[in-house]
């Protein structure tokens, strides 16, 4: 299986493909069948694929948060091996991405990173946009693949690239979730057997409040939910429209409304949406 480890390994790799269809699956590893079906369907739509595994530490706002990061990049590219051989991997140390100083560049989103992750982590949305913009000028792929369980994520990097004028078209994918409903999460590898298990309430929840027809009455439904599960910490359950990440009083007249939901249990932090129409 190809591995590149250098950007100059990469771009040498790059003008090999030149001709072919390019799709990119950027992650941070410990890979699991949500990355995995990302890459399936870049295979679909591809002639060559890339996958990039790379923990970015300017996304993190505790020390701790990156330092507890699951990683395993043989396993990871042992599992990449298995959906298909052919499929070029890019892992670089956080020296090639950051040659200088690791800190995030500035970028303006049009106030999409003001809510939800954006209010609880600050910057995180800086360090995202950052290392997204260095894989795409590495890369230059024709599309890139993001899971739709980090919607506001998804929503940021697409209001970017459009501002911006990348190339790349950016697609989102389904979310794909655990036997018990949980999103599948690489940061589920740090929960326990039970709590793990019991977090696949929060989907149930999102799914229970799916007629909600108001903030007020959302909030009660959630309440009234988390108090049967103590150990887990509620961050935000809101409703917003999906283009804007506008929060919403009233649901059901909204043209695109969406569930959001975080929440933190062991000290892991789980995030999760659902469409309302």
């Amino acid at each position: 299986m190809p591995l590149f480890q250098t950007l100059a390994e990469l771009q040498q790799a790059r003008k090999a493909q030149t001709g072919q269809l390019c799709g990119l699956v950027p992650t941070m590893g410990a890979l699991h069948q949500g990355h995995l079906a990302l890459i399936k369907q870049a295979l679909k739509e591809n002639q060559c694929v890339w996958v990039s595994i790379f923990i970015n530490p300017t996304q993190f706002n505790k020390q701790s948060d990156l330092s507890s990061y699951p990683s395993n990049l043989a396993e990871d590219i042992k599992a990449i091996h298995l959906v298909d051989p052919s499929i070029c991997i890019f892992a670089p140390a956080i020296t090639e991405m950051y040659p200088q100083e690791v800190i995030s560049a500035s970028f303006l989103f049009n106030g999409l990173d003001c809510v939800m992750e954006g209010a609880d982590r600050p910057g995180h949305f800086q360090g995202v946009i950052t290392i997204v913009s260095k894989l795409l000028e590495a890369v230059k792929p024709d599309n890139a693949y993001f899971g739709e369980k980090d919607f506001q994520q998804l929503q940021i990097i697409k209001n970017w690239s459009k501002k911006a004028g990348i190339a790349t078209k950016i697609y989102g994918c389904p979310i794909v979730r655990e036997s018990h409903g949980l999103a599948m999460s690489s940061r589920n590898k740090l929960l326990s057997s039970e709590a793990r298990k019991e977090a696949g309430f929060i989907y149930k929840a999102l799914i229970a409040c799916k007629n909600t027809e108001n903030k007020t009455s959302l909030n009660a439904n959630i309440k009234k939910i988390f108090a049967e599960h103590p150990t887990f910490k509620l961050h935000y359950c809101v409703c917003l429209e999906e283009e804007t990440l506008t929060e919403l009083e009233e649901f059901q007249t909204a043209t695109s409304p969406r569930l959001f939901i975080a929440a933190t249990v062991e000290g892991v932090r789980l995030i999760d949406n659902i469409a309302l129409k």
